[in-house]
């Protein structure tokens, strides 16, 4: 097996769903279809580009394509890219319907086995607000076309959505997230080591969170600060919280909107989010940002974790990458990718001269060189590459 083929196995913990045999040999043969949707198939797009619809569209117009908006006019009707697209789009419907199978089958017991009892020690805590109500952004579709979403709830005091997270994700970066899913945390925390050296956070805040899975480095690496991780969504946090514990780690999780949270200003030293921008609004994006501003202590940072803006890409690249928008049930992913981050900063009260955005090495990259060195729906962690955008308080 080829380096750039090879995958990480998610390590198991006690919490997780177990699949039986068959179970799990029809998730790997997704994560495996995934990865050769990656190797074998996406690049058959630039070169359907290259030699037929590009050429075809100068001939016409007598220039190039200006923008991803012309280049998808074209690529949309091109019988490859059809192909492609539904490929992938069933990919992810695959990934999740081969990880609600051990859920469900389950269900019951797995609900019972990640309840921790009232009066129980634990290391974090966890706090949910069942009179929060869940943003429209959330509702509206059922995001990365997750069945139900984040927030949706089919028993009481159920993960369900958290547990099927969980496997999932790894089968969506087809292993390139780590055996813990914890690339871009990891990968945000090797910059700050790089770029921050001296910084050592008391109080450290992730927004949406998730199941925790890039909140938990933060207590590995600054031991002795306090660390909190809000979402809207309570499955997703019963399943972080059992998460956390199992994996001996302090992190208090609370069911907060980051567009307005119950923390006192000034509380936190370091904020930080990965891959949340993309799934809130426009007005989401500029409360969350106002918010940060609120809860930083003079000299504070921000960072967020994404995947990169279009402004510095070419007109296919940026369709490309626009896959979600169209077919991801990702309705804010290309006007996230398309804000202007240096006006966003300022309106939410930061000085924009102390704001900065830049591509970061993935954390397992640098270590390991394994990338399928490509950006595609379906494929995050792939590029090497993570894009954070951040200021200093």
């Amino acid at each position: 097996m080829s380096a750039e083929n090879q995958v990480h196995p998610q390590t198991k913990h006690a919490v997780m769903a177990t699949p039986t045999h068959d179970e799990f040999s029809r998730q790997e043969f997704v994560r495996s279809y995934k990865n050769y949707l990656v190797q074998n198939v996406h690049s058959g797009n630039q070169t359907r580009y290259e030699k037929i619809i590009k050429p075809k569209f100068e001939k016409t117009h007598n220039r190039a394509p200006k923008d991803r908006f012309e280049v998808g006019k074209e690529m949309v009707h091109d019988p490859y890219y059809q192909m492609f697209s539904s490929l992938l789009r069933t990919s992810q419907e695959m990934m999740w319907s081969s990880c609600q199978v051990p859920v469900n089958r389950d269900l019951e017991n797995l609900n019972e086995k990640i309840k921790i009892p009232k009066g129980t020690k634990t290391l974090g805590s966890l706090k949910l607000d069942t009179k929060l109500k869940i943003p429209r952004y959330h509702t509206a579709v059922d995001i990365h076309c997750q069945p139900g979403g984040y927030h949706s709830e089919v028993t009481e005091d159920d993960a369900s959505a958290g547990l099927v997270y969980d496997r999932a994700v790894h089968i969506y970066a087809m292993g390139q997230l780590g055996p813990y899913n914890d690339d871009i945390g990891a990968s945000i925390l090797l910059w700050l080591k790089n770029n921050h050296p001296t910084m050592a956070p008391r109080k450290i805040l992730d927004m949406g969170c998730s199941v925790g899975h890039s909140t938990v480095p933060y207590a590995q690496a600054f031991p002795d600060a306090e660390v909190h991780g809000i979402d809207v969504a309570a499955p997703m946090l019963r399943y972080a919280h059992a998460r956390a514990e199992e994996l001996g780690e302090k992190v208090h999780f609370s069911q907060q909107n980051a567009e307005q949270t119950n923390f006192k200003s000034g509380t936190f030293d370091l904020i930080v989010s990965h891959i949340l921008l993309h799934e809130t609004s426009q007005k989401a994006i500029h409360n969350i940002v106002k918010e940060c501003h609120r809860l930083l202590k003079p000299g504070g940072l921000m960072v967020h974790g994404e995947t990169p803006p279009y402004k510095n890409m070419g007109p296919f690249d940026a369709f490309m990458l626009d896959w979600d928008t169209r077919n991801n049930n990702e309705p804010f992913w290309a006007r996230s990718h398309e804000i202007d981050l240096e006006k966003l900063s300022k309106k939410g009260g930061f000085d924009p001269k102390n704001q900065f955005e830049t591509l970061i090495p993935s954390a397992l990259q640098v270590a390991e060189a394994k990338r399928s060195k490509v950006f595609q729906g379906g494929d995050f962690g792939g590029g090497g590459l993570w894009f954070i955008y951040g200021n200093m308080r």
